[in-house]
């Protein structure tokens, strides 16, 4: 299995993971921005993201018109969340709460969506 086809299924299958969880427990999403305001857990979530970001961009930084932008593209937004939580925390949260009140529906549906387009991509159910 090569890089492309493991991050694939990494990013498909957490995507879908964490639309479910939110779908089926919303009381998380508060819980999570309530969290936010916790500075032990920013750092930890801030240095997670970051990691998480940097080794994706690190294994697979791939620039090509097809299924492999969006993989490379959740790397970058990984480590660019990382960063501002770590270094600018209390803009990035207001912006994040935001974000989240104004399009929390549009967000759930593009998780979802870009979860099953990923695991397609990599097990090619249905021809892309």
């Amino acid at each position: 299995m090569n890089t492309s086809d493991f991050l694939g299924l990494f990013w498909g299958w957490y995507l879908i993971i964490f639309f479910l969880i939110l779908s089926l427990n919303p009381s998380r999403i508060r819980q999570i921005f309530s969290d936010l305001n916790d500075e032990k857990f920013l750092i930890l979530a801030s240095l997670f993201a970051i990691v998480i970001g940097l080794l994706n961009i690190l294994f697979h930084n791939i620039w090509e018109a097809n299924w492999r932008i969006i993989i490379t593209l959740m790397g970058w937004l990984a480590l660019y969340i990382g960063l501002s939580l770590f270094i600018f925390p209390k803009q990035t949260v207001s912006f994040l709460k935001f974000i989240n009140v104004k399009l929390v529906q549009v967000i759930y549906i593009l998780l979802f969506l870009t979860g099953v387009y990923l695991l397609n991509a990599v097990y090619e159910v249905v021809p892309i």
